[in-house]
């Protein structure tokens, strides 16, 4: 999967000179960059090269290949022209390779990312604020007086690596695992704990002490850019995240590991979604490695990272005791494990081993100020994702 640090994406083309407009009209991460309309680009008053040059970094971002995007861009071809370039012609002029090429042509090869109709991008409402315009703006509406756009749209879905998974209920409830936990472990070794049935009360989370790590990815801020420690703040209390604001948490069990990549990756590539619903995005990690959070941030998670040192939230998730498992056992003898382990390894992530693994996660929606707990969910084999469709539904009622 592509990377969420801004200035990879914009690259060293035309839009680099453009930042400075984007960034002022709220612009200012790739999730949102990529969900921009031609509407918006005529608000913004882009030229058809930057329309070109946009369109082309969204469709390489979407298929991993924004290693080829400022060579493709300075070829002065717009995506279309592109896309019917002869494979060997791909290979000679830009040194794309022919794996690479096979999923450059294949326009189905990747789903994107669409604001559902009733949302608007926070965005978009700036953008039109600075126009003087009311938000009578319908995203569905193209006002381009005729003039077409080349951008693919493949409709607002769930990926492939978030699929539900066969078996899983139906029924919204406080807290359920993303697929029935695999029994065929080894008779030797005993089942692993699973978890409380019910939500953790919001008086057990308003008691954690969090250390910051890193701010949000915004207007391509990067404090990691330099090689010496970064230097934190004080701890605070975890209710501080949410006392303005729902927020989502999601408890990582080691931010190396390509199944915990994956769904954060996933997660925040709908982050303008999330914008447009008040929910503010944290991912827990239960320890500090500092080589482990730059690899993490902002390349599979843009959004602000802490560290739970004492553990407290993933004791939460676990019933007030760690949800912990053999890995050994936990890999090798769990069927669903093994599958949620390939699906994540077909998105492409890489991994890294560096880290306690053993220490099972999850994740919670927190309602803003007293609200308390609208929705958790409890990592019980490894790999195990909160299904996307439930994590969307619960924070559109919190935003209604």
């Amino acid at each position: 999967m592509a990377s969420f640090e801004l200035p990879e994406f914009v690259g060293n083309g035309i839009l680099k000179d453009h930042m400075d407009t984007l960034l002022a009209d709220g612009w200012d991460d790739v999730p949102t960059l990529k969900m921009m309309s031609p509407d918006d680009m005529d608000l913004l008053h882009l030229t058809q090269l930057q329309r070109d040059a946009l369109e082309l970094r969204i469709y390489l971002h979407d298929r991993s290949l924004m290693q080829y995007a400022d060579k493709l861009e300075a070829s002065g071809r717009n995506l279309p022209e592109l896309l019917n370039t002869q494979p060997s012609v791909l290979t000679s002029e830009y040194g794309m390779k022919r794996g690479h090429v096979a999923r450059f042509v294949d326009r189905a090869s990747a789903c994107g990312i669409e604001m559902p109709s009733t949302l608007s991008l926070p965005a978009r409402k700036r953008t039109l604020a600075h126009q003087g315009m009311h938000m009578t703006y319908n995203k569905n509406n193209n006002n381009n007086d005729g003039k077409s756009s080349s951008i693919i749209k493949s409709g607002f879905q769930d990926p492939v690596v978030l699929r539900k998974i066969a078996g899983a209920p139906t029924a919204r409830k406080g807290i359920y695992s993303a697929g029935p936990t695999n029994s065929a472990h080894c008779c030797a070794m005993p089942s692993p704990y699973l978890g409380p049935e019910e939500v953790t009360p919001l008086s057990v989370l308003e008691k954690i002490m969090i250390q910051k790590l890193t701010p949000e990815h915004k207007n391509g801020n990067n404090p990691f850019k330099a090689s010496q420690p970064i230097k934190l703040p004080p701890p605070s209390k975890a209710s501080e995240l949410w006392a303005n604001q729902p927020t989502l948490i999601l408890c990582l069990r080691r931010p190396g590991c390509v199944m915990c990549r994956s769904e954060a990756h996933q997660l925040y590539a709908r982050k303008p979604i999330f914008d447009a619903m008040g929910i503010q995005l944290v991912v827990c990690l239960n320890e500090h490695i500092d080589a482990e959070v730059r690899a993490f941030w902002p390349r599979y998670w843009g959004g602000i990272v802490v560290e739970d040192e004492k553990r407290e939230f993933f004791k939460a998730l676990g019933g007030g005791r760690l949800n912990e498992e053999n890995v050994f056992r936990g890999f090798l003898f769990n069927a669903t494990t093994r599958a949620n382990w390939k699906r994540a390894r077909a998105t492409g992530i890489d991994n890294s081993s560096t880290g306690e693994a053993s220490i099972k996660g999850g994740l919670y929606i927190i309602r803003a100020g007293n609200g308390g707990v609208a929705y958790q969910f409890v990592e019980r084999n490894f790999g195990d994702w909160a299904p996307l469709e439930e994590v969307l539904n619960v924070c559109g009622e919190i935003q209604q």
